[in-house]
């Protein structure tokens, strides 16, 4: 009797637990904009950003699928591929002159907008 009350107070702990998580953060899309892209998610992003040798890389720590594509910046051709690394989606910008990134995030919808805006150096 002692034995099931503890495991019906353990299962029903789990229960309030899992309801007072936070939702884990997800990609839910990408799209390519003007002068960049915008990838959008459930909940506001952790974003860091390195520049090596002209290519721009933003990392994040997500959830959300492999992806990978081309835009254009000023007449020319900017290829971008976001790929899984451990916990985090690495997005990687790559063009022939050398790209300088900026990025911000905002709320919109009940959504968090990540707007990488590029530019040639």
């Amino acid at each position: 009797m002692i034995g099931s009350l503890a495991l019906f107070g353990f299962l029903i702990g789990l229960m309030i637990g899992r309801m007072l998580q936070p939702d884990p953060l997800r990609l839910a899309s990408v799209e390519v904009a003007q002068q960049g892209l915008q990838l959008w998610f459930n909940v506001e992003p952790k974003v860091r950003v390195d520049h090596i040798a002209g290519v721009f890389f933003l990392r994040v720590e997500s959830l959300g699928r492999e992806q990978q594509g081309q835009l254009r910046l000023q007449d020319k051709m900017v290829n971008w591929r976001l790929r899984r690394e451990g916990r985090d989606l690495l997005l990687r910008l790559l063009a022939a002159r050398p790209l300088r990134g900026e990025w911000r995030a905002e709320a919109l919808d009940g959504r968090w907008r990540l707007t990488v805006s590029l530019a040639y150096e």
